[in-house]
């Protein structure tokens, strides 16, 4: 009760979809900011938005409109098809929603989509991520700390950075009450955008069937934020009575429309079996017949340029990357994997306008650390310490180093920022006293001291 009522003396309003009375430290703009800023990043760690077929994200858009048409809460609502093979799909605060194309494949039905999408809608309408981020906030939590295992580039972990709140709040797993919250009252946004509630159902069954059979990319996405349990079918067979179904399945109309994706599982499992293997010779052979069965799948020739550049085949790995850029110029990791087959080749420009272009789709430390290097080279000592700053918040080798960098060249310009001098009299003598405040080794200080005297020293 004490907490209670600290909290709401700090600022309560009504939930739009419980109707209760609740904490509310953010404001509806802040919400929706807060989602926007993280919406593009998330991402492109997520392997980008599916543009291989542009027809199925309209058609997800459209679906997820007429869904949220019925939401509780008027809110800016997006969504996007993220080129993921991992099943899964979540919401960020101020409506911004991802499915990933992992899980499009195991729907069979626009309705089944429909029960997906408006549930995640529930989850940003009733503010179910904002909530617990403002939960740990109360509780003196600094962080998230959530660990995010990036599968799509086998050397992201090592140049991606993110926020940890950001990747909370696409990461977050749900309660049981939220998640009982989010399956009624999206039951109840597509019986009213006319689906047939039904789906909701059959899709909760196959996830308790999916989840029984321990099956790891199920367990990875979805299933580690929406654990699926008899519980929920049962919930949701109960609100049939309330929401009758008999509405839109929408079936031929789906798989029509995910024809193109459905036609090129095979070539998707054949790409993530490339990416698997640790036969570098076996993954270039994987990855080609992935591209014959679907040669403008940008992400295919990213593999293949990742591949060659691992076997020292720059040149190769360049045209590779190059057909990925001009398949999709809105991710950023063929791009910086261009820049840095580019920098092993010494070709400077080229490299450091590739690590720029990545830079602009995400801003990873691997990429400003070597941007530093080359306006340094070019005699940018500004730019050189913004880049650098902006590696040195990786917690890793590289951020260190991008640290040292950055204060090897600020000392040189501006030591007083790190150099303090005190001066004092001791036994007859002026003393004066030069301490670093950086963490930067400085092995050499010249002091120059000017004295005048006008009495006896004491």
């Amino acid at each position: 009760m004490t907490l209670l009522w600290l909290t709401c003396a700090i600022g309560c309003a009504v939930n739009p979809v419980t109707g209760q009375r609740e904490l509310s430290l953010y404001s509806t703009a802040t919400e929706i900011d807060m989602g926007r800023s993280h919406y593009v990043p998330l991402q492109q760690i997520s392997g980008g938005a599916y543009v291989t077929d542009q027809g199925i994200a309209k058609y997800v858009s459209v679906v997820g409109q007429r869904v949220a048409g019925y939401s509780d809460r008027v809110l800016p609502y997006e969504f996007v098809v993220l080129n993921n093979s991992t099943p899964n799909a979540w919401a960020l605060p101020g409506g911004k929603i991802a499915i990933n194309r992992g899980l499009l494949v195991e729907l069979e039905n626009e309705a089944e989509l429909a029960a997906i999408l408006g549930h995640e809608i529930v989850h940003a309408a009733a503010k179910h991520s904002v909530n617990e981020r403002q939960r740990e906030l109360l509780l003196g939590l600094t962080g998230l700390g959530v660990a995010y295992a990036v599968k799509d580039e086998k050397r992201a972990r090592e140049i991606v950075a993110a926020t940890d709140i950001g990747l909370g709040l696409a990461s977050m797993k749900f309660d049981r009450d939220q998640e009982r919250l989010a399956d009624y009252h999206g039951m109840k946004y597509m019986h009213s955008a006319g689906y047939d509630t039904a789906a909701a159902v059959t899709l909760q069954e196959k996830f308790v069937a999916m989840g029984a059979g321990n099956k790891s990319q199920w367990l990875e996405g979805l299933f580690a934020t929406h654990p699926p349990s008899p519980e929920r079918v049962s919930n949701n067979r109960a609100a049939l009575v309330e929401f009758p179904p008999g509405g839109d399945l929408g079936a031929a109309h789906f798989r029509a429309q995910m024809r193109t994706l459905m036609d090129d599982r095979k070539a998707y499992d054949l790409a993530d079996q490339a990416r698997a293997s640790d036969d570098m010779d076996q993954s270039l052979v994987l990855i080609d017949q992935a591209i014959a069965q679907q040669p403008r799948e940008s992400q295919f020739h990213g593999i293949r340029g990742d591949i060659l550049a691992s076997q020292g085949k720059h040149q190769d790995a360049v045209q590779s990357y190059t057909v990925a850029t001009v398949l999709n110029s809105g991710y950023f990791a063929p791009f910086l994997g261009r820049a840095m087959s580019f920098d092993v080749l010494g070709y400077d420009d080229r490299a450091r306008n590739d690590f720029r272009s990545s830079n602009r789709l995400l801003q990873t430390p691997y990429a400003s650390f070597k941007l530093g290097y080359y306006a340094l080279a070019a005699g940018d000592r500004d730019e050189a310490k913004r880049e650098f700053k902006l590696a040195s918040t990786d917690d890793s080798d590289l951020g260190s180093a991008a640290l040292n960098e950055h204060l090897k060249i600020d000392i040189e310009d501006e030591p007083w920022k790190y150099i303090d001098v005190e001066t004092f009299l001791g036994n007859g003598e002026i003393v004066v006293e030069v301490t670093n405040s950086s963490d930067y080794p400085i092995r050499t200080i010249v002091a120059h001291v000017t004295a005048r005297v006008t009495a006896p020293l004491p």
